[in-house]
């Protein structure tokens, strides 16, 4: 017999930059348990790979850990974003002032499903290109204080292996990049 869970309630808790619900869900035996849902925009991450080995990264303060993490340049989808594949783009340029020569979508993953709706899209940019910003962007709090760092692919590699780098759309995104790049 395949187990079924019902939703038998749903309210909201707070609203902000994400939306915080409680579920209430009857479990297959009957009991019915709370659940803590986040609802978050979805994103998209991006690996810009030089033609020469190199790849961008954003040292950036985080808050919820409060140090500052080596990552992949990334940002949630607009409402006025085609697409994905479009928001990539832009995060890009806005970032680290790239646009990506060629792109390759390399997943979509859940970020953490047991909390949270948010899903990110990753890619492989290839050859990217030097590109103005916007003229309407302006990078503000923790993204005022970021830093582009470029590093070799195959070192920034190794940081995932020796678990230096731990942001989770970072380490797969460059694992995923490692394969397609075959490396």
């Amino acid at each position: 017999m395949t187990a079924w869970f019902e939703t038998t309630r749903q309210r909201t808790v707070y609203e902000g930059r994400a939306r915080v619900r409680i579920d209430t869900v009857r479990m297959p035996e009957g009991e019915e348990v709370e659940r803590e849902i986040v609802e978050q925009r979805s994103a998209v991450a991006v690996v810009p790979v030089t033609p020469d080995g190199e790849v961008f990264l954003l040292k950036q303060y985080r808050q919820s850990v409060g140090a500052y993490v080596l990552e992949i340049p990334a940002g949630q989808l607009d409402d006025d974003d085609p697409s994905p594949a479009d928001a990539a783009r832009r995060e890009l340029v806005e970032e680290i002032g790239h646009d990506a020569g060629e792109l390759e979508s390399l997943t979509v993953f859940l970020n953490s499903a047991g909390w949270t709706t948010e899903r990110t899209a990753v890619f492989l940019a290839r050859d990217p290109q030097p590109a103005p910003r916007p003229e309407d962007f302006v990078a503000e709090h923790e993204e005022a204080d970021m830093e582009v760092v470029r590093l070799p692919f195959d070192e920034a590699l190794a940081l995932v292996m020796a678990g230096e780098i731990t942001d989770a759309k970072t380490v797969v995104g460059l694992l995923l990049a490692a394969r397609t790049l075959g490396r």
